[in-house]
């Protein structure tokens, strides 16, 4: 698919310094983009300013001070995201509340602090979402929930800036990342729900949504990803028989044995605690 040519274009990216965050900016960097990173920690080796997208104020800081270095803003990639253990049936606490404000309000309100910029370029934003945010799976609600919001987000923006901006969101699967950590030292590892898919295949694709000529609506990440997409979104019931299927058989198996967020799950499965 013939995409535009990236050399000169200005690109504003969040997680810059994360698993995607190094491989989109090196691939933009390499096709002649001029990138700029947000996040926790400045680098300015990388191109990086520190800015915790959770706050306001640094946010509307730090995308000024982007943009400025730019000098204007042709695409904003939303990629900053986070993870970790949130049962469906548990109160949301401390770890849910991080996870929305991060992939949820983070973007919101580094998109919003962009808005006139890419209107001005007639400019392109690209949500990196995930498959959970039409197929979920268990024990990870926080996660699935900040990115089915986060694709809403993604289609409100999409009707009132449509005329001058698009947007487009990307659906990646699992791809080994430090983002599984915390969820697999709390013993609710996922290795069994999900497979793994290359990297630079996600990076291909956020280049396509960053650089098509007309911008897509939504762009999983494999063959497989887009089967995963078409059944969540049509076929519904199908896909949830599929992950429950696949929970209780992981749960009997005794692969979240001695996991005390998952003693529910465990003892309504028929599995070992």
């Amino acid at each position: 698919m013939r995409l535009k040519d990236a050399r000169g274009t200005r690109v504003l990216i969040t997680g810059a310094s994360g698993t995607f965050g190094r491989a989109i900016t090196a691939r933009l960097q390499q096709e002649g983009a001029t990138v700029v990173g947000l996040d926790m920690v400045a680098d300015e080796a990388s191109g990086i300013i520190a800015c915790d997208i959770t706050d306001d104020a640094q946010v509307a800081d730090a995308v000024q001070r982007a943009i400025a270095q730019l000098g204007g803003l042709d695409v904003l990639i939303n990629n900053a995201g986070v993870g970790g253990p949130a049962p469906a049936e548990l109160p949301p606490g401390a770890e849910v509340r991080r996870q929305l404000d991060v992939n949820l309000l983070g973007a919101w309100r580094v998109t919003a602090a962009c808005v006139a910029a890419l209107v001005e370029s007639r400019g392109r934003v690209v949500m990196l979402a995930s498959r959970m945010a039409v197929m979920q799976l268990p024990l990870a609600a926080a996660y699935g929930a900040s990115k089915r919001a986060l694709v809403a987000y993604a289609d409100a923006l999409r009707m009132e800036l449509g005329t001058h901006v698009g947007v487009t969101t990307v659906y990646p699967s699992s791809v080994r990342s430090p983002i599984h950590s915390s969820t697999a030292a709390a013993g609710l590892s996922l290795e069994g729900m999900s497979r793994y898919e290359p990297l630079e295949g996600v990076v291909d694709k956020v280049m396509l949504a960053a650089l098509r000529r007309r911008p897509r609506r939504d762009v999983p990440t494999t063959k497989r990803g887009a089967v995963e997409f078409f059944i969540a979104r049509h076929l519904p019931h199908l896909s949830d028989r599929i992950v429950a299927r696949t929970l209780a058989r992981r749960a009997q198996s005794g692969a979240f044995e001695g996991a005390p967020l998952a003693a529910g799950v465990v003892a309504r499965q028929g599995g070992t605690r």
